[in-house]
């Protein structure tokens, strides 16, 4: 079937249905984004793909409404809103259009659904309070989203509309971007799984290029390895591993000897000819050269055993 309009409701707009505007129009660019309540045009009818508005859930139908009773729930009992349910049936065919890589794409698709569409979901139908976001409850997605609606006083009979035509692309913004970063962190984990691999029992880590690394470091259960060397420009760098995402904690720390010391100061204290600097706090150090950072890094694991 050809999609050649996306209906949504009028006035004032939510999160979810922006989001779901910003999947449906990259996936039918061609179609017409029609902001109504009229009874006709939220029928189902050949053509349309209604979402949160309508009173229905069926995607045979390609109605995608989450207010009615009873409302669609997932597998574990939690709310859809309008762009859970989208991302649902549609979710995949736009990781396609991303050009994520077939194998991928289920993982990135659920991994996605979990930390970007069901806080929304959550959220629009009251099932989290924005205040779990404490003070940075103003920097949400859905309230800065929600920040780009017209002022109270703008009187334009189209107002509205404008700003959510305006919201979109700031909306697919987001929502590529995240998607774009899930993908590098799965092209991540297989380098970083390789070179585990090629490390051994060895403490150190040495990967080509920065890049997400935690995730295959807990999967490969690699508890062993203490400090992470990858190049940087036309130094290297020496790094702490974290105890966790959750804190500043290291497994181990540079040594202590090193701490804030820079060039000739860093060289006599390490030993190292070629070594630059060490920051204060002992999570990073530089080198001119890998054989500099190496040898650094090797002083180390000696200090940390």
């Amino acid at each position: 079937m050809t999609i050649t309009h996306l209906v949504t409701h009028s006035g004032g707009f939510h999160a979810d249905e922006l989001l779901s505007s910003a999947v449906l129009s990259r996936l039918f660019p061609q179609a017409q984004l029609v902001r109504t309540r009229d009874r006709d045009w939220i029928t189902p009818g050949a053509g349309k793909i209604i979402y949160d508005v309508g009173g229905d859930y069926n995607a045979e139908a390609q109605i995608f409404d989450h207010h009615q009773r009873p409302s669609p729930l997932r597998e574990d009992e939690q709310p859809f809103s309008s762009f859970g349910l989208i991302w649902a049936h549609y979710g995949r065919d736009f990781l396609k259009f991303m050009d994520v890589p077939e194998d991928d794409i289920e993982t990135i698709h659920a991994s996605f659904d979990k930390k970007f569409v069901l806080p929304i979901d959550l959220l629009d139908n009251g099932a989290m309070e924005p205040s779990v976001a404490g003070p940075l409850s103003i920097l949400t997605l859905p309230s800065l989203l929600g920040s780009l609606k017209p002022v109270f006083d703008d009187t334009s009979p189209t107002a509205d509309d404008d700003a959510f035509l305006s919201a979109m692309p700031i909306a697919q913004s987001f929502i590529e971007a995240q998607i774009k970063n899930l993908a590098a962190k799965s092209r991540a984990k297989n380098i970083v799984m390789d070179a585990i691999a090629a490390a051994g029992p060895s403490p150190i880590l040495e990967l080509p290029m920065g890049m997400p690394y935690r995730s295959a470091l807990d999967e490969a259960e690699a508890d062993h390895m203490l400090f992470l060397v990858v190049p940087r420009g036309d130094d290297w760098t020496i790094t702490g591993i974290k105890l966790s995402h959750d804190t500043f904690e290291q497994r181990a720390d540079l040594p202590a000897a090193w701490a804030g010391l820079t060039d000739a100061a860093l060289e006599e204290a390490s030993g190292v000819k070629g070594a630059k600097f060490c920051h204060n706090a002992r999570f990073i150090a530089v080198a001119n050269s890998r054989e500099a950072i190496m040898e650094m890094a090797a002083i180390a694991v000696r200090e940390a055993a």
